[in-house]
């Protein structure tokens, strides 16, 4: 069995965009069958990291590189979770 892919989520508190993309990244997860290890970060608490991000949320992070900002593109996420899977 392979390592869960893992996946960032750089959010913010009551955002609808970041609870909608991480929904989709784990029906993606479920509809490939390939293992994700999500961790979601909110950036509300974080001076450095409300600087980098403000209200460009979510951020979605793959195995250490960016593939997405404000919204999923489920088909993009399932060809990136198949070759990283």
């Amino acid at each position: 069995m392979t390592q869960p892919v893992d996946i960032t989520v750089y959010s913010r508190e009551d955002c609808h965009l970041c609870a909608v993309a991480v929904s989709r990244i784990e029906t993606v997860s479920d509809d490939t069958e390939v293992a994700v290890d999500v961790t979601e970060i909110e950036i509300d608490d974080d001076p450095d990291l409300e600087e980098e991000y403000g209200d460009r949320v979510p951020v979605v992070y793959i195995e250490g590189d960016l593939e997405f900002t404000y919204t999923v593109d489920t088909d993009e996420l399932a060809t990136t979770l198949e070759t990283a899977g």
